[in-house]
């Protein structure tokens, strides 16, 4: 057999601490790392935050950037800032993204200047959240929230109360696209009731309306993808125009002349945005929807509001998006490195061979997509068709020359790389990712990334 690199079970690596890890790692090939490994390769998540600066470029739209895939400073950093556009608004699910944020230096150097917590504002963690305002304050940053409750608003009122300086929270109101995940529902008589509260609120100012098309992950088509697009726009450009109308009606002038924010996206409609879907949206609309990039303009009742587009998952891509035919597989940037361990001949249907991996569901989580199994392997003509939480099984398939994966040859002792299919929750499982950069040589580890772990 082979000679086999042996690798060892990092113990003083439990609390991770990246200097230690790039001096324990960098150099090494690929093959000399302990499995299940995560391996991002640096140019591919790279070019992917470019195309999204250049679809929100042709869009005419400004760029939320959602952290929630990597969670790490150095994929922030390429989220952001690209060779062909810039943007410091990011979006985080959890509060330990959020400080991860500003003790990795990314609110001091002002790559980051405007978060937006993305649940419904927690009313246990307000007190983290004001540490977080004035901590952002301090660099001339903002903290925004996002709300789809009236008690969400009676409770942050009732807590500014007793603050020694009362603040105006910044806030998204969330709308219900019919995914029934969060927000309200855009119906006319119980919304204009909700902004009227709102709007009256000492403790709420309003930034502009917020949506999220998770069921655009269904499309197979640029067509179904913008179709989900124009969907999140109508729908927040509705609700914009009922608040107007509230506005209208009270004569509140202190607020009117302020744009709303229409935020929009998810991985395949913000892949979908490009000039040529602004023409087709732009044509089923029910009038003109001027799309500003942060522009202040002068008047509500202009259509004065603009749109982020925000998305996060598009930096590192696997087969729930490659499923969408908007991207191909060359553009996913994660795998998961696993050794395979056993293996079975004439074990599957059919009479086709199996085998079993050291990667399984903690390794690979157990979501599932319209592409069949939990993972392709890459150039074999094999799937990861089984898992139990430590190891998976792995089964023959027909070989598939478009995808490349035709080599039916698999033994004991191999490595294999698998592309998972839901890289957020994939990511999620491992403690540090292996950094590999196909600009230099796809083979070595040229950095190593430590993820923000926990809420």
């Amino acid at each position: 057999m082979t000679s086999i690199l042996q690798t060892k079970t990092p113990l003083h690596f439990l609390n991770p601490n990246k200097d230690a890890l790039v001096a324990e790692f960098v150099g090494k090939p690929l093959n000399a790392l302990r499995t299940p490994a995560f391996i991002v390769d640096r140019a591919v998540f790279a070019e992917n935050c470019t195309k999204m600066h250049e679809n929100a470029r042709d869009w005419g739209a400004t760029f939320r950037g959602h952290l929630k895939t990597h969670k790490t400073v150095e994929g922030t950093r390429l989220q952001l800032v690209s060779n062909v556009g810039r943007t410091s608004a990011v979006v985080v699910s959890t509060l330990m993204e959020a400080w991860g944020v500003v003790q990795g230096g990314l609110v001091a150097d002002g790559t980051v200047k405007d978060i937006l917590y993305g649940l419904p504002v927690a009313l246990n963690k307000l007190d983290d959240l004001s540490a977080l305002h004035d901590e952002m304050t301090r660099y001339g940053g903002t903290v925004r929230i996002l709300l789809d409750h009236l008690d969400q608003v009676k409770f942050l009122e009732e807590y500014e109360r007793t603050q020694k300086h009362p603040k105006k929270w910044s806030a998204f109101i969330k709308m219900n696209g019919g995914l029934k995940r969060a927000g309200i529902l855009p119906e006319p008589v119980s919304f204009k009731a909700f902004m009227r509260r709102v709007f009256a609120s000492s403790a709420i100012s309003v930034f502009g309306f917020y949506t999220h098309a998770g069921y655009s992950y269904g499309s197979t088509s640029l067509e179904q993808a913008t179709s989900y697009l124009t969907g999140e726009v109508r729908l927040t450009n509705d609700a914009a125009t009922m608040a107007m109308e509230v506005l209208a009606e009270s004569g509140n002038k202190e607020v009117d002349n302020r744009p709303f924010v229409l935020s929009v996206g998810s991985t395949p409609t913000a892949l979908s945005a490009t000039a040529e879907a602004k023409l087709k949206m732009t044509s089923t609309l029910n009038g003109t929807l001027e799309l500003h990039t942060g522009e202040q303009i002068s008047s509500r009742r202009d259509l004065a509001w603009y749109k982020p587009i925000r998305t996060g998952n598009y930096t590192m891509l696997d087969l729930q998006q490659v499923h969408t035919t908007l991207i191909g597989r060359p553009q996913i940037s994660q795998k998961v490195l696993a050794t395979v361990i056993s293996y079975y001949p004439g074990r599957g249907s059919d009479g086709q061979d199996e085998a079993m991996c050291d990667a399984g569901a903690i390794a690979m989580s157990k979501d599932t997509g319209r592409i069949p199994g939990f993972g392709e392997v890459v150039g074999k003509s094999w799937k990861l068709g089984r898992i139990s939480q430590e190891h998976g099984i792995l089964v023959q398939v027909p070989p598939d020359p478009e995808s490349g994966r035709t080599n039916p040859t698999l033994k004991i002792g191999d490595t294999v790389e698998i592309i998972g299919q839901h890289a957020c929750l994939i990511a999620a499982a491992y403690p540090w990712y292996y950094i590999i950069d196909s600009d230099e040589g796809s083979d070595t580890v040229v950095d190593i990334w430590v993820p923000w772990k926990g809420w």
